[in-house]
């Protein structure tokens, strides 16, 4: 081999290892981007306080489904949605209707001035989605997810002490959405297709409030001014930029990283509900939150330790060269 053959063959070697590295980088800025987003959430949706929840998640499914249209047809994966089965539909609609439930108490929560028991279920949902894991799919855990799970059921047992009243946002949101991606793991359909059609199950819903809304008097798409109606169009891009961005990092990030990026949303959140819209700490819920700390620490602890071991055990019986 001559030196220019040399040189060229380190050079695409170089190219070809800085093609991963490259892909990883910006995979991981895209799930952080993403989890940013949802964790600026409050901010976006305390600006629409002057509709109530269900018109604000009636609008954002209506336009969320716009943007995916748009979406589908410049990329030609409308055509995919042709020909669904009756079974794939069923699961589209769970899907549909878990993820609603879980938007419409978000917004909720965020113009009801429930910011941080928001973010407390968006803590607690990896091990909801755990817990789920094992009831649904059989799926084994070992003895410190296990001990997780019980760390995370007495911080709730302390809050609910504390309040009176267990948190029922935070546990729905965290139950809507685990059960979303239990739907979602058996649904035959790519993410952005199946968000599409997932739209197209919730919009009659939707535009049919929204009609009601409207012939009623009650409604705020045109009565609270231009920059009102801006932002409830935008809700439709706020909820599918974050989703794109999710579903390009999945594909180039491992798992652990998008595990550990995850708790950037309910912290973000959670800053906002206590430093922003200064909502009340007592001290259960103080002692609540840690322990949820304390059981995210020991899940991702086991789960990284776990993927390292299996990592380790592939490599070594790989070829030996």
């Amino acid at each position: 081999m001559t030196g220019t053959d040399t040189d060229a063959h380190t050079t695409a070697t170089r190219a070809a290892t800085r093609r991963p590295v490259a892909a990883g980088a910006l995979g991981s800025a895209a799930a952080a981007g993403a989890y940013a987003i949802w964790g600026a959430f409050p901010a976006f949706f305390g600006l629409l306080r002057d509709a109530g929840a269900v018109e604000v998640l009636a609008h954002r499914v209506l336009w969320t489904l716009v943007l995916m249209l748009v979406l589908g047809a410049a990329t030609r994966r409308l055509g995919l949605l042709r020909g669904l089965s009756m079974r794939t539909w069923l699961l589209v609609a769970g899907a549909s209707a878990a993820i609603s439930i879980n938007w419409g108490v978000y917004i909720y929560a965020v113009t009801s001035g429930h910011v941080v028991e928001a973010a407390l279920g968006y803590y607690v949902n990896p091990l909801v989605s755990v817990l789920f894991g094992v009831v649904f799919f059989r799926e084994r855990i070992s003895v410190a997810t296990a001990a997780a799970l019980v760390i995370a059921a007495a911080a709730v047992a302390v809050i609910t002490v504390g309040y009176g009243s267990p948190p029922y946002i935070s546990l729905l949101l965290a139950g809507s959405f685990a059960t979303y991606g239990v739907v979602k793991k058996v649904v035959p359909l790519d993410p952005r297709t199946s968000l599409t059609a997932e739209g197209i199950v919730g919009v009659p819903f939707a535009s049919g409030y929204l009609v009601f809304l409207a012939a009623t008097g009650t409604g705020t798409f045109t009565s609270e001014g231009p920059a009102h109606t801006a932002l409830l169009v935008v809700a439709g891009v706020v909820t599918a930029v974050p989703l794109l961005l999710f579903g390009f990092a999945a594909q180039r990030v491992p798992l652990t990283t998008m595990g550990m990026l995850q708790y950037l949303t309910p912290t973000l959140q959670m800053l906002w509900g206590v430093l922003v819209a200064h909502e009340v700490m007592q001290t259960s819920r103080w002692i609540g939150f840690a322990l949820i700390w304390v059981a995210l620490v020991v899940f991702t602890t086991d789960t990284v330790l776990r993927l390292r071991r299996r990592r380790g055990a592939v490599e070594g019986v790989g070829p030996k060269t």
